[in-house]
Formats: C-alpha cells, sequence, structure tokens
C-alpha cells in the first residue's frame, strides 16, 4: 500500500487567512501524563535485536494511535472530513494495483489500520514465534506503517483537536506524539519532508523532552534515511 500527497487547492476561493493552530497555545502543549525522559526509553537496549526493537515498537505504536483516533472518531465523518487533510495538504491513498482513491479521512484511517492490522499479525513478517527470521523487506514496512500513522496523528491535532480538548484527552495525545515523533527520529524511519507539516508542534512538545540536541541536528542525522525512503519509492 502507497500513499501520497498533493498540495490542496482551495476550490477558486481566496485562500482563508491560516486559522490559529489551538494546538500549539501554550496551556494545551504542557499538558503530559508522564514527565518521562523519551529520548531514553526509544534508545535500542543493548542486548535488543533492532528487527525485534522495531516491531515491537511499531505494534504498540500502531494500538495507541488507533486507539486515541477511537476516541474522536465519531467526529470524524465523510461529510466533515470530506478528504484526508492536515493544514493545506491532502493524501490520497493508492491500491495494491497502484490505483489513486481519493477518499473522505475515516476511509483513509480506516485503509491505514486495516492494512497495519493484517501486517503486524502475520507471522511472515512481524514473527514472533523463537527462531522465525524477519524478511528482507521489514525496515522498508515498518517506514510505510509509521508515514501512514504520522498520517493520522497530524490528522486528529490539525481537525479534531478542539474534540481532543473537550474529552481532556489532550495530554495523551501530546504524551503519543512526543514518544512517536522521538521514536522515528531516532531510527530515521520518516523523511523529514513528510513530517515539516508539524514541525511547529514537534518543536514545541519535543525540545521540552529532553530532545533540543537531537532536533537541531536534525536535518543532517536524517538525510540518509530520507536517501533511502527514496529509493524506496
Amino acid at each position: 500500500f502507497i500513499s501520497r500527497k498533493s498540495k490542496g487547492k482551495p476550490n477558486g476561493k481566496k485562500p482563508a487567512p491560516e486559522e490559529k493552530k489551538l494546538y500549539l497555545e501554550p496551556e494545551y502543549t504542557k499538558s503530559r501524563i508522564t514527565d518521562f525522559e523519551f529520548k531514553e526509553l526509544v534508545m535500542l537496549p543493548r542486548e535488543i535485536d533492532l528487527n525485534e526493537w522495531l516491531a515491537s515498537n511499531t505494534t504498540t505504536f500502531f494500538h495507541h494511535i488507533n486507539l486515541q483516533y477511537s476516541t474522536i472518531s465519531e467526529f470524524c465523518t465523510g461529510e466533515s472530513c470530506q478528504t484526508m487533510a492536515v493544514c493545506n495538504t491532502q493524501y490520497y491513498w493508492y491500491d495494491e494495483r497502484g490505483k489513486k482513491i481519493k477518499c473522505t479521512a475515516p476511509q483513509y484511517v480506516d485503509f491505514v489500520m486495516s492494512s497495519v492490522q493484517k501486517l503486524v499479525t502475520d507471522e511472515d513478517v512481524f514473527p514472533t514465534k523463537y527462531g522465525k527470521e524477519f524478511p528482507n523487506s521489514f525496515e522498508s514496512l515498518v517506514k510505510k506503517i509509521c508515514k501512514y500513522l504520522f498520517h493520522v496523528l497530524a490528522h486528529i491535532y490539525s481537525s479534531h483537536f478542539k474534540e481532543t480538548l473537550a474529552l481532556e484527552l489532550h495530554g495523551h495525545l501530546n504524551t503519543l506524539y512526543t514518544h512517536f515523533i522521538l521514536f522515528i527520529r531516532e531510527f530515521n524511519l520518516v523523511d523529514p519532508k513528510e513530517t515539516t507539516i508539524m514541525d511547529d508542534l514537534t518543536e514545541v512538545l519535543c525540545s521540552s523532552s529532553g530532545s533540543s540536541s537531537n532536533g537541531s541536528g536534525n536535518g543532517s542525522s536524517n538525510s540518509a534515511g530520507a536517501q533511502n525512503h527514496v529509493k524506496e519509492r
């Protein structure tokens, strides 16, 4: 499964002035469910195999992001979210044959979650039995999964932060986002160009998580990952 994006066009109307991003308000960005140093938490433990670490973390993030989305899913409808949009960027889904599908946000998220569910429960891709090897394509599949999970998180922030606030779940969302971003940075799993759209939020949340040094060197440290990512496509 492949996903690409294109800049949304404002249907012949003048682009609306950029709306104030509620999720950047200091009173909300300070909210966390823990003050744990996620920078340390994402690092590969000495005795753990890299693929095992990527597999367990990716599976956990999938379940947590799916759960976080489910809390606002009743507000994310074909009517309220007619496209899978994050700020001014629109995402399209490409099926297994490469056919481009324009879909609503809930349809896109459903495509993401069902595809990822299929992969993480496939013993040939995410082996859980002793002695079973990871496939050669494992890292590139993890990169794709993380890219789609990022799209879902970014959509929750850009389109459903008000509902998240009303449910008092913004602390959970901020904590999940911080942990996820530091994890994908640590292992160069998502092209920085893909995550630029949320850089303002990333800077606020991740610089206060003991990761400012990681953030400042992000461009150079991720360049190798970015090249790999382009090759995959």
